[in-house]
């Protein structure tokens, strides 16, 4: 088939760490033989973004004559490619998407007109396909899930000592890690606040954001900053439990990528987590009782470590897995098949 990736976020010279998810999706349809041209939005900020989006959707799909468009982000990214590609398109909803059509009604519209003119639908979690029906009618019965999966070459067991020698990381007792943006919705203020009355280890912030200043100078507390997504897993092979306890998380895939190092994981309870970590690979909590979250901190780090139930179970999401089925999705689409119909939610 020959392609057309459109999205709102992908890796940039300045970015490399933007919507990296996406990319290894297109390097997996490109292994599985597949063409692929791309409209995309490689760094952050400036509304231009979205114009020079629009036009390159008009530019690049007069140029390659695609057979489908596989589009990432419900609005823009997939309103421009419905009206703009001339072919056949599936739209995959990843969360603020989502949650931007609960609160807007503009939005809203515009996720409307996108869906009803989709040849194909995908949400990253049940939890989020639930939330996408109830926000817009339209989407009822024809959203299929397929998580983004995670790369289970990339992301792998290793010795820890080691890793953290390597990375110069002293930890005396149990090292603790939290990936991702420092920002209210990561909850990791009140992440700090469990581990210092914890009172053990160390906790390593892997990430910049606007709450930084609120977690510089704390007692066993370092802030790592923004690392390049290739070493991300270096830090969680260093790491004994890798926390993300987030508001809410639309799919988690930093909690994914921690269980295919073999990493025992402390996760919000609200979102796609639920759906795959089980029992033994890590704790789930209410991200917003602090008790609790001191009580996911203690039970996860008597876990076995390495975590095998956290590998196995993330072996259960390879990334190669979800291309299939994607390819399988876009497949459809491009033949004019009809869209399958979304099957009942996932037990656990």
């Amino acid at each position: 088939m020959r392609i057309l990736l459109v999205s709102q976020m992908y890796p940039g010279p300045d970015d490399p760490d933007l919507g990296t998810f996406v990319a290894d999706l297109e390097r997996g349809l490109a292994e599985r033989g597949h063409e692929l041209a791309r409209a995309v939005v490689d760094r952050r900020g400036g509304r231009s973004r979205h114009v020079s989006l629009a036009r390159d959707v008009l530019s690049v799909a007069r140029r390659f004559r695609p057979d489908v468009v596989y589009a990432h982000f419900l609005v823009p990214a997939g309103l421009l490619a419905v009206l703009g590609a001339r072919a056949p398109a599936v739209l995959t909803a990843h969360g603020q998407d989502v949650e931007n059509a609960r609160r807007s009604r503009v939005v809203r519209a515009a996720t409307r007109l996108a869906l009803r003119r989709a040849a194909g639908v995908v949400a990253v979690s049940d939890w989020l396909r639930d939330r996408l029906e109830t926000a817009v009618p339209e989407a009822r019965g024809r959203v299929e899930v397929i998580d983004c999966g995670v790369d289970l070459d990339r992301f792998t067991p290793a010795d820890p000592a080691e890793a953290r020698t390597e990375l110069g990381w002293h930890s005396d007792g149990t090292a603790f890690l939290c990936a991702g943006a420092l920002s209210e919705r990561k909850n990791v203020v009140r992440l700090a606040d469990a581990f210092a009355r914890r009172g053990e280890g160390s906790l390593v912030f892997v990430g910049d954001g606007p709450l930084r200043p609120q977690l510089e100078g704390r007692a066993g507390v370092v802030i790592a900053g923004p690392v390049h997504h290739v070493q991300v897993a270096r830090w969680m092979q260093a790491a004994d439990v890798v926390c993300q306890p987030s508001l809410v998380e639309p799919f988690g895939l930093a909690t994914l990528e921690a269980m295919a190092c073999a990493r025992s994981v402390v996760s919000t309870n609200v979102g796609g987590p639920p759906e795959f970590v089980p029992p033994g690979a890590g704790v789930l909590v209410d991200p917003e009782d602090e008790a609790a979250l001191v009580a996911g901190l203690a039970s996860a780090a008597t876990l076995p470590r390495p975590n095998e139930a956290a590998r196995a179970a993330a072996g259960r999401h390879d990334v190669r897995d979800r291309v299939a089925r994607i390819e399988v999705v876009l497949e459809r689409a491009a033949s004019g098949a009809p869209a399958a119909a979304s099957a009942p939610r996932r037990a656990g």
